[in-house]
């Protein structure tokens, strides 16, 4: 898995990063089949903003989230995240399980 932090107008301190990578690892508990994760931090006048774009075979989810509080706001960024791979996840099993077998036909 490729995981990419990087910030806009924010330096990514190391507490910032582990932060970020330990939210993160429910999300890939979930869903093991992740190849990439983009994350951007950024700071807006006094908007702190987190945007995390997961991509998975087949689909590239993203969330975004601001708010006062930085740490609040990945908080609720990877709550979002979350519930999306799990959305996904079941959809796909959900899809694989309603396959119908063919049936040959008999000459």
């Amino acid at each position: 898995m490729n995981l990419q932090i990087s910030g806009h107008h924010i330096e990514v301190t190391p507490a910032l990063r582990e932060y970020v990578e330990n939210k993160l690892d429910p999300v890939i508990r979930h869903f093991d089949k992740v190849t990439g994760v983009n994350v951007v931090l950024s700071v807006e006048k006094l908007k702190q903003k987190a945007e995390v774009t997961v991509h998975v075979p087949g689909k590239d989810m993203h969330a975004e989230e601001s708010g006062d509080d930085l740490y609040a706001a990945i908080d609720t960024l990877f709550d979002k995240l979350d519930r999306q791979v799990q959305k996904y996840k079941q959809k796909i099993q959900d899809h694989h399980r309603g396959e119908k077998p063919t049936l040959e036909v008999a000459e």
